[in-house]
């Protein structure tokens, strides 16, 4: 899923308010007879209003005479982007592990792949492969056109000129084209088939994210680097059933610039073939830059 270019490159007071307002008016439905689907929720002008007000804000910039101001409208317009394409199109998108399942066995017959296939962390009658993960990794390998890939980095990443380590992030990621070292592209995959909570493990996974789309800012921003950013989801009962506010961060970290895009569970299976030719194309065209270019 690629950002809607309406909320990119907005000022970071924009997104204080849609977290504010957010957190403070909820991100779902309550669920109740009438409403069985807690859905994600849009506030209207008078429910922000009140928010801004009951958290003792100003709202004149959100509204005067009773009608939304340009950033009241922006305001408002993202909340109802953000709820639709969660609630339309991500929702579809999210497997089960049958579903993952059967969807790895499909592609490890067509591809009969060399890449690796890990296991999951999970004992006894759980522990299978990583099928999200399996998965991934086929449909990258199937269109690198032979190019090097770093399925599991055991290594922070680096980005060098003329020899010299500029940055080098604070974790690891979960995979790095065409290494860890420069690299064109880095991803984070996130399955949780058999999580019964959402609990802290989880939401950390959203946070490992922003915190390398924090340091990737910082790298364009100061070096004119360009690293491209991805993550990966999958796991139905995890992410839609028990953590909707979660989505919603991460649509938030989309449009914040923080991920180049968010693949949702079978989204994977259209996007990754034509996005993994693009870093072939980024591989080829790389070279470090003289320092009349610095």
């Amino acid at each position: 899923m690629q950002p809607d270019a309406r909320f990119l490159h907005q000022p970071k007071a924009f997104w204080a308010h849609v977290r504010t307002l957010s957190q403070h008016l909820g991100y779902t439905h309550r669920k109740t007879k009438s409403r069985p689907d807690d859905g994600v929720k849009v506030p209207t002008l008078d429910e922000c209003l009140a928010g801004l007000k009951e958290l003792e804000l100003e709202t004149e910039h959100v509204a005067e005479g009773g009608k939304p101001t340009a950033f009241g409208a922006l305001l408002l317009a993202y909340f109802e982007y953000r709820a639709d394409v969660l609630n339309r199109t991500v929702e579809p998108l999210l497997m089960n592990v049958e579903e993952a399942r059967k969807t790895f066995a499909r592609l490890k017959e067509e591809c009969k792949p060399c890449c690796p296939l890990p296991m999951n962390k999970q004992k006894g009658e759980k522990k299978a492969e990583a099928y999200f993960t399996g998965i991934i990794n086929m449909l990258i390998e199937k269109h690198s056109a032979g190019l090097p890939v770093n399925y599991d980095p055991q290594e922070l990443t680096t980005i060098t000129r003329e020899g010299v380590p500029v940055r080098t992030l604070a974790r690891r990621v979960d995979g790095a084209f065409t290494s860890a070292v420069n690299p064109v592209a880095v991803w984070e995959i996130k399955e949780y088939y058999y999580t019964t909570t959402f609990g802290s493990r989880v939401a950390d996974g959203v946070y490992e994210s922003l915190l390398d789309g924090l340091e990737l800012e910082e790298l364009r921003d100061s070096e004119g680097v360009d690293v491209k950013h991805y993550l990966m989801i999958d796991a139905r009962g995890t992410w839609w059933e028990k953590g909707k506010s979660y989505l919603c961060r991460i649509i938030d970290m989309l449009h914040m610039g923080y991920i180049d895009e968010a693949l949702f569970g079978q989204e994977v299976l259209s996007r990754l073939p034509e996005i993994v030719p693009s870093w072939v194309d980024l591989a080829y065209a790389q070279t470090e830059p003289t320092p009349s270019e610095t």
